[in-house]
């Protein structure tokens, strides 16, 4: 196994480090809001519409079955981090428990799973941006959106967790004002337009539920697992939290709830305002229950708010991915440049490289000017390689149950089910994985990825030659 270094100790003692590492400077409250940003993003507000198309209203079962395992994926990623705080994030874990090698695929893949995403994101934002000025080429307000995001991430790591913040609570605010707007309507019978009556029984109304069988069931897991791709976050924060023994909990272990609210609640209010058939496909289901309730204003105000929503994912992710790369960087697997830090502790070539990979991801757009396949795309990629990376952390839990039994004794915030419950949820990431095989959207990409494990297996025995030729 490889050791972890000890250059990370400093970073563990909660004292902001000028020596050129990362500083703890996010509080708990950025801590919160952050997870609650990564857990909160494009999946619910653009791509569920396309989900609730699939799989009707069994859509609430797919959430709440990722959700059960994720949960127990977030706690193996807390106890293990907490058992020693020289871990930055779940990327020194991997290399520390399964070696080198597997720390090298996952750290790459991570990063290319948030670039990815990112340019997920602001082409979503760009089909949000649409809403007001249909006839503006998608492409100008996606690549303005990025230009924008990575000046925001330029500036000091507490600048980005007050930005999160407040983009934070604009995602709490259109959520808690949809459920509000969703309980008036259903509570006065409110008849739409297009006489859709809001009321509850839209939920369990024959032939809703499974409306294309366990297919369209089944085919509701790619876009689920798209949503919840950044709730593991928390784990790639934990180098410049203050006091990672009570945020890290508290954040983790208010998931069920996040997702009870949130995803579930929400998803119901939309149903019974909207109906399962009238819910679109390819536009957001958040603007189209205001709009089917005869309120084009807030549509329109609830438009801007799933934009900002969306720019915030896409900003969890340009900051998430160039940490991912600057850790690579101090561990010798990218480019020494890549670790250096700006005067304000920003790893900024780390950032400018993530950023140029962004851009060229973006001329998708060019190819493809359809907002929603290119996002059924790029979420299908991050998809896999969010699955990749909690297997990952999954695994390495086992192997640090088995090595160093005594530190999970000592444990505080230990994974409830053990070792049984991270090789069922194993089990089931895999079954998730195998169901992407069944749609032809999500097929190309899901045959596209073995290729990105070969060439990073490759690079990784390249990179070994050349440190030791003989």
């Amino acid at each position: 196994m490889e050791p972890i270094s000890a250059s990370l100790d400093e970073r563990c003692t909660g004292t902001p480090a000028d020596d050129g590492h990362l500083k703890r400077t996010l509080e708990n409250r950025h801590i919160q809001l952050i997870s609650i940003g990564g857990a909160i993003g494009t999946g619910l507000f653009m791509g569920s519409g396309k989900v609730i198309a699939l799989s009707g209203t069994s859509i609430l079962l797919v959430y709440a079955i990722l959700g059960f395992f994720l949960f127990f994926v977030m706690r193996a990623m807390g106890e293990l981090l907490l058992s020693d705080l020289r871990f930055k994030s779940f990327a020194d874990i991997v290399a520390h428990y399964l070696g080198p090698r597997a720390g090298f695929v996952l750290s790459w893949s991570y990063w290319l799973s948030w670039s990815v995403a990112v340019v997920g994101d602001v082409v979503v934002v760009a089909g949000f941006f649409q809403y007001w000025f249909p006839h503006v080429p998608a492409w100008m307000p996606a690549f303005f959106t990025l230009f924008v995001l990575l000046g925001l991430n330029m500036l000091a790591v507490r600048i980005f967790g007050e930005v999160e913040f407040w983009f934070g609570i604009i995602k709490i605010v259109a959520i808690v004002m949809l459920i509000l707007t969703a309980i008036v309507l259903i509570a006065t019978s409110y008849t739409s337009p297009n006489g859709v009556v809001a009321s509850l029984s839209n939920v369990v109304a024959p032939g809703v539920i499974f409306p294309h069988g366990l297919s369209g069931f089944f085919a509701g897991f790619q876009i689920a697992v798209f949503s919840f791709a950044g709730t593991e976050l928390i784990g790639t924060t934990a180098a410049e939290a203050k006091n990672p023994q009570r945020t890290l909990p508290k954040a983790i272990n208010t998931i069920p709830l996040r997702i009870l609210l949130f995803y579930i609640l929400a998803l119901v209010c939309i149903i019974s305002v909207v109906s399962w058939a009238e819910v679109p496909a390819n536009r957001s289901p958040f603007v189209e229950l205001f709009l089917l309730a005869g309120f084009p204003a807030a549509a329109g105000m609830i438009n801007f708010v799933v934009l900002t929503s969306a720019a915030s994912s896409a900003n969890s992710g340009v900051y998430s991915g160039c940490r991912m790369l600057f850790g690579l960087a101090e561990r010798r697997n990218a480019p020494a440049i890549l670790a250096k830090l700006s005067a304000l502790s920003v790893p900024v070539y780390s950032l400018l490289f993530s950023a140029m990979c962004m851009l060229t991801g973006l001329t998708l757009l060019f190819i493809i000017p359809e907002v929603m396949t290119v996002f059924t795309l790029i979420s299908t990629v991050s998809a896999i390689l969010v699955i990749f990376t909690w297997s990952m952390i999954l695994t390495s839990y086992i192997a640090y149950r088995k090595s160093d039994p005594a530190a999970h004794l000592a444990s505080t915030f230990k994974s409830p089910g053990g070792v049984h419950m991270a090789v069922i949820t194993l089990a089931f990431l895999a079954f998730v994985l195998v169901l992407l095989a069944l749609e032809p959207d999500t097929r190309v990409a899901l045959c596209a990825m073995p290729a990105w494990f070969i060439f990073l297996l490759l690079a990784y025995r390249w990179r070994n030659t050349a440190a030791n030729p003989s």
